[in-house]
């Protein structure tokens, strides 16, 4: 069953809200929801600065919830929500797990003023999203960055 673009936008929403949750508890503004069909299997936040771990990103901490409660290490057929455009790292994991898409609120651009862009891992690693490794569609969720990321007000739910 492929979900509807508001299901879609709800799964988004609900990473967004996350990481605005993480950041308001002293982590790291960043959430993942990972889905099949339109419907939540797992979720993660940024755990960097609580567990020391420099591999607690959100989308990583979601697959690892993820295929330990299905006890399967395949990501087919899954889907990630990611409030911002997956690292290389997290990237290459959904693409070896075999994840089916990727969708995302902000990118290396958002974050960049904000000391948040992975944009210069990419260019350390001689990276390039041209042709991306799957789908990866940026999805507009009403929120801006500097609201995420920065002291704007957050917006009334």
């Amino acid at each position: 069953m492929t979900p509807s673009p508001n299901t879609h936008l709800q799964l988004m929403r609900q990473a967004v809200d996350l990481a605005h949750a993480n950041r308001q508890q002293g982590g790291r503004p960043f959430a993942a929801v990972l889905a099949q069909d339109g419907e939540v299997i797992a979720t993660g936040v940024n755990n960097i600065i609580a567990s020391h771990d420099p591999s607690t990103h959100a989308e990583m901490e979601a697959i690892r919830a993820g295929t330990r409660q299905r006890a399967n290490p395949s990501l087919a057929g899954l889907t990630i929500y990611a409030s911002g455009h997956p690292c290389p790292m997290c990237l290459a994991a959904l693409v070896m797990g075999g994840a089916q898409q990727v969708f995302f609120a902000f990118d290396s651009q958002d974050a960049e003023p904000y000391g948040l862009s992975s944009e210069s891992t990419y260019q350390r690693l001689r990276l390039s999203l041209t042709p991306p490794p799957l789908p990866i569609t940026r999805i507009d969720t009403g929120i801006r960055a500097e609201q995420l990321y920065g002291d704007a007000a957050w917006p009334a739910a």
